[in-house]
């Protein structure tokens, strides 16, 4: 009797060994996570007659990865956060525990890094049987699969999630790379007698949702532009990236501002149904007329310097913004006509939402304070960016910051 219950003892440990390589060898393999639980599942409840048998783990939150021999649904009247995470160790069920639980026996916490990973609640059906129940007689080897598996199952969607990351840090830098392609480079901008264009951008994530241009229209005409999307982002990028292209297909000499603003709120409502809106400033400007008009759809007013006079003047909204209504009810266009040199700064809230040492949004502030003076406009933009200090490692910055600054010449008449 002895000898049998030797060798039974000996098979028993033999399978059970086996039984971990076999699932080693298919976590080696690579086996997703739903064949690795359909092998524990054959392996508790098949070949050693476990009752019942419910997986819970934690993925963003507690989600029942496994429920075997129970009724279907019997998952969702257990909350997780109450009744299993107290329990840190191995824990025999009582009585008063929760009524879902007194359909087990066991309670088996698995923790990764000193953290709660999953809870496997194991239980036998045949209660009346002779012997030992089988969750007793098997517990060291039920603890021991349930945490190679559900570790296992960890490291999987561990790798997912950086294959994952990886491939979204790679799509990002694409995007970021195309994006600045939509961004005019300070080198192309015009440049001449008539006026001096430059700019700054410095998106707050890899990709952003400013955008300014600098279009020269005719010999003598120039039109510009800033804008900012509502939210950041992907979403933002893409819809600036959509904005961009009708922009530069639809801004020509010939086309009235008010026709132009009207053309873009139509196109940007058809393309996000309302969901998101554009700030926008777009002008044009005659160097013969020096007569520059303008359209503000809920942009920031751009900071407008005469040099001479020394006055400043502020281009306030004329219109609601890009994408907000269906229709714009009004459209109000400015005009100013240039007498003496002056200077134009445009800029998108990243830049007027800055605090001050005091707590306070530093407005236009800092702008008024470095144009106002003889410098050439890139100086002005320059002296903004290093006094705000607005680079990559600037922890303050929570928005996409962009400038475009002109510099327009015209001493006489």
């Amino acid at each position: 009797m002895n000898d049998q219950a030797s060798i039974k003892r000996l098979k028993l440990s033999k399978f059970k060994l086996t039984t971990l390589l076999n699932i080693t060898q298919a976590i080696n393999d690579n086996l997703p996570a739903e064949q690795l639980l359909q092998k524990a599942e054959k392996v508790l409840r098949q070949d050693l007659n476990i009752g019942k048998i419910v997986m819970f783990m934690y993925r963003d939150n507690w989600e029942c990865i496994l429920e075997s021999g129970c009724p279907p649904g019997s998952c969702d009247r257990l909350s997780v956060e109450e009744v299993l995470l107290p329990h840190t160790e191995i824990t025999f069920i009582s009585a008063s525990e929760d009524e879902y639980l007194k359909a087990f026996d066991i309670i088996l916490p698995v923790y990764n890094n000193n953290a709660p990973l999953a809870f496997v609640l194991i239980g036998d059906i045949d209660e009346e049987g002779e012997g030992v129940s089988p969750v007793i007689k098997h517990l060291n080897f039920i603890q021991t699969l349930s945490n190679i598996v559900i570790v296992a199952i960890e490291n999987i969607r561990l790798i997912e999630e950086n294959l994952r990351q990886e491939s979204l840090r790679k799509e990002l830098e694409l995007a970021s790379k195309l994006q600045s392609l939509l961004i005019p480079d300070n080198r192309t901008l015009p440049q001449n007698k008539h006026f001096f264009v430059t700019g700054f951008y410095q998106p707050h994530y890899e990709v952003g949702g400013d955008y300014y241009d600098c279009i020269q229209l005719s010999k003598n005409e120039l039109g510009f532009c800033i804008a900012d999307v509502s939210g950041k982002g992907m979403s933002a990028a893409l819809m600036m990236a959509n904005f961009q292209a009708t922009l530069r297909a639809l801004f020509t000499h010939e086309i009235l501002l008010e026709d132009l603003v009207r053309k873009l709120n139509k196109s940007v409502i058809k393309y996000v149904h309302g969901e998101k809106f554009i700030t926008l400033f777009i002008a044009k400007y005659n160097s013969k007329t020096k007569i520059l008009e303008y359209i503000n759809a809920a942009h920031n007013p751009p900071v407008f310097y005469e040099t001479r006079s020394r006055r400043i003047t502020k281009f306030e909204s004329s219109c609601v913004g890009i994408g907000m209504l269906d229709e714009i009810p009004a459209i109000n266009i400015g005009s100013y006509k240039l007498k003496e040199e002056s200077k134009i700064i445009c800029y998108t809230d990243g830049l007027s939402e800055l605090h001050d040492k005091n707590g306070k949004e530093i407005g236009t502030k800092v702008i008024e304070l470095n144009i106002r003076n003889k410098k050439a406009i890139s100086d002005n933009i320059q002296n903004i960016i290093k006094s705000q200090n607005i680079v990559d490692e600037n922890t303050d910055l929570f928005d996409d910051v962009s400038l475009i600054g002109i510099q327009f010449f015209c001493s006489k008449v």
